[in-house]
């Protein structure tokens, strides 16, 4: 979700950066299903545990400061203007399927698909509804 919102504020930044998450490992999911009969495929994910413990973390900073502060972590790195980048990490899980049964590695990447799937689709309809509550009371 590349363009600003009308309003900004803390909540509705910390919506914008689960579209964004989501956003980016739908990409990866996708190049998992693709890669399925690839040579050497190595599957991904992206810290889907370590991208929560950021957003709570955040939360709990909020609630107390009233500020949103988002940290660093291994996999994921906050820049200036918002932005910020999230590294794959190999999906052990997702690797031993794909050597020992295709059919249930293809399971498990449809079901992380529709979980992001819902995910990004609840933050979006959330942040809409945000700035349409924003713009009402500005």
């Amino acid at each position: 979700m590349n363009p600003p919102p009308l309003v900004t504020d803390n909540i509705s930044e910390l919506l914008i950066k689960v579209v964004e998450f989501t956003e980016h490992r739908q990409k990866v999911l996708i190049e998992n299903v693709k890669g399925i009969h690839s040579p050497d495929f190595v599957p991904e994910d992206l810290a889907v545990e370590e991208f929560s413990k950021v957003l709570t973390y955040a939360v709990n900073e909020h609630a107390q400061s009233q500020r949103l502060v988002f940290h660093d972590t291994e996999n994921i790195k906050f820049g200036a203007a918002g932005r910020f980048k999230v590294k794959p990490t190999v999906d052990e899980y997702a690797r031993e399927l794909l050597e020992t049964d295709k059919d249930e590695y293809l399971e498990l990447q449809i079901a992380k698909l529709l979980e992001n799937s819902l995910n990004r689709s609840v933050a979006a309809k959330m942040l809409r509804q945000r700035q349409k509550t924003l713009l009402i009371f500005e």
